[in-house]
């Protein structure tokens, strides 16, 4: 035999090597298929270069969309000349939620797009159609979306720019969701090229999700949860004069209009939505610390929402300057949010601490009837403590009881919340209207997020909206 020489041991290691990197590679390979196959699948079905669809399209009926109590929201009408063509009976009331599926797809049209060019339907019924030349019929969607809610969510907005958007907080249901201005998507090819060449245009975009807007004083949500918890759970000893405005570093903060709250405490504070000590509060917190509890409630991190969504941004640093920290502890400076993260929030602290991810599908039926797949309640994260929702709960109850919220007082239902009233431009006076909040306070089984854009006070705007929403739904339950 022949003895091992150093050659043959360097060449083997070279093997060795060589095999390593196959089986790396080959690793890799599967890896890349498999998250395609659980991530990225649809979104390549979804695509308008994929040709996939029309081979669909060929052999399959648009399938359609319909309510959770079964009213039809888009359906495929086959002329007589066998034209098909795509007809929403609700025309502007569910144009974002729902989507188009003409010039491109958008909303439950686009993320449930290739479901309902698959059909289920049994292999006898599919022999039958290919023998008569005629096409199966596509999948359904039925989703969480609640017509008479919409309904009374769309005419209260009224001509007002703005969305309102309508959950449960057990489960993350989305009952409701409405986005001005807005379109007719029956006409939308028809004025698609006047939409597409108006670059101020923005009637296409789902302000629910997409809209990012300064979050104003609905922003002290998270500032009073962070000065909760550097302070031990204890604010027991917070107290300040307010005088209608907050000076430091030679900058100065003013309540809304000049407001003289007196002596508050944080409930106090929180209650009558004090500037003036809301950013007294904010140049004692720790922003390491601030900036974990925004990550912790998913500002500018990644959400598990079906529709197409932007990341809500908190850009506060610690190299930020005194001004900077004040405005940015009253949800103004660079904070941005949508209304549905926003609404998520709240759900969560509804909750008792646990986020559900929202959802707008509850499931997929065949043509007949059968079930082809149920979508259920998820967990999205765990934005605080159970302990720390309830102090929350405490605070936003007290809004309603004494203060900006108190046309949500004296009702057959309980509720709290948070309004605000987001500046967005060089002029003071000019002012988006917000309000967030829940119903009942006790035992949650709704909530409602709005904002009016330009209205003025969220006090005065959307407070009443949400309470027109907040009788619907417990009228009807």
């Amino acid at each position: 035999m022949r003895p091992k020489t150093k050659n043959n041991e360097i060449h083997n290691g070279e093997i060795m090597f060589v095999c390593v990197c196959m089986v790396v590679l080959m690793l890799a390979v599967i890896w890349n298929i498999v998250d395609f196959m659980l991530h990225d699948k649809e979104e390549a079905i979804n695509n308008s270069f994929n040709p996939r669809q029309e081979l669909l399209a060929s052999q399959n009926i648009r399938g359609s969309i319909y309510s959770a109590d079964g009213e039809v929201l888009a359906k495929t009408r086959v002329l007589e000349d066998g034209t098909e063509q795509r007809y929403y009976p609700y025309q502007n009331l569910f144009a974002h939620v729902v989507g188009y599926s003409t010039k491109g797809k958008t909303g439950i049209e686009f993320s449930e797009n290739m479901k309902m060019l698959t059909s289920h339907a049994s292999l006898s019924n599919k022999i039958q159609n290919e023998l008569n030349a005629e096409k199966n019929i596509g999948d359904s969607v039925i989703t969480t979306l609640d017509v008479s809610l919409q309904q009374v969510a769309y005419d209260t907005l009224g001509v007002y720019s703005g969305v309102i958007v309508v959950t449960q907080p057990s489960t993350g249901k989305i009952l409701a969701m409405v986005s001005k201005p807005d379109y007719d998507p029956n006409e939308i090819a028809t004025i698609w090229e006047d939409l597409v060449e108006d670059d101020s245009s923005s009637v296409l975009l789902n302000r629910a999700t997409q809209g990012l807007y300064p979050p104003g004083s609905t922003f002290k949500i998270v500032t009073a949860l962070e000065y909760y918890r550097q302070n031990q759970k204890d604010v027991s000893g917070y107290y300040y004069s307010c005088g209608g405005s907050f000076s430091k570093d030679g900058n100065t903060i003013r309540c809304y209009h000049g407001q003289n709250h007196g002596s508050v405490d944080f409930t106090r504070s929180f209650a009558k939505s004090c500037n003036s000590s809301f950013a007294n509060i904010g140049t004692s917190l720790d922003i390491v610390s601030f900036q974990n509890t925004c990550r912790d409630l998913l500002f500018n991190s990644e959400l598990k929402l079906e529709l197409p969504y932007k990341q809500s941004r908190f850009m506060l640093t610690t190299s930020d300057v005194t001004d900077t920290v004040m405005q940015t502890s009253i949800g103004q400076g660079k904070t941005q949010i949508t209304p549905m993260h926003l609404n998520m929030i709240t759900a969560a602290i509804a909750n008792q601490g646990v986020c559900m991810t929202p959802y707008v599908v509850d499931r997929i039926e065949s043509a007949t009837g059968s079930v082809v797949k149920r979508n259920s309640p998820s967990q999205e994260t765990v934005m605080m403590t159970e302990e720390e929702a309830a102090f929350m709960t405490k605070l936003m109850t007290e809004v309603v009881l004494s203060g900006t919220a108190s046309k949500l007082d004296g009702l057959s239902y309980t509720a709290a919340g948070k309004t605000g009233s987001a500046e967005f431009s060089e002029n003071k006076l000019d002012s988006h209207a917000w309000f967030t909040g829940f119903a009942p306070a006790e035992n949650p089984q709704v909530c409602v997020t709005v904002i009016v854009e330009s209205a003025g006070s969220g006090g005065d705007y959307a407070v009443p909206i949400a309470k027109r929403v907040f009788d619907e739904f417990f009228g009807k339950n």
